[in-house]
């Protein structure tokens, strides 16, 4: 027998349950930039809602991962795709492991 949702269990899946239908939204009306769109709002909101929680390293991070996004971009554009595969291998690696929507 399975327990009923406790309130918080409730609100996550309700937050992941939004999350999808707001990022199906997104790539009906614009497809993937749609999506990356979708995707950079609400990290920008969790990033300030971060700050105002006290947790200012979140700039830092997010920053060092944009960074290496740019990186392997340029070296992929140069000619050597070995960090992106990598870093693609490895962000598919924790989302699937991870992301609570997969």
């Amino acid at each position: 027998m399975t327990r009923p949702l406790s309130s918080v269990e409730r609100s996550v899946h309700g937050r992941n349950g939004w999350l999808q239908e707001e990022e199906r939204k997104a790539v009906e009306s614009r497809g993937e930039m749609g999506r990356m769109e979708f995707w950079l709002r609400v990290t920008r909101s969790r990033i300030s809602k971060d700050i105002k929680a006290g947790r200012g390293d979140v700039i830092a991070a997010f920053t060092s991962v944009c960074r290496l996004f740019k990186l392997a971009m340029d070296k992929r554009a140069e000619g050597d795709a070995r960090l992106w595969n990598h870093l693609m291998q490895y962000a598919a690696q924790v989302l699937q492991q991870h992301d609570p929507r997969h």
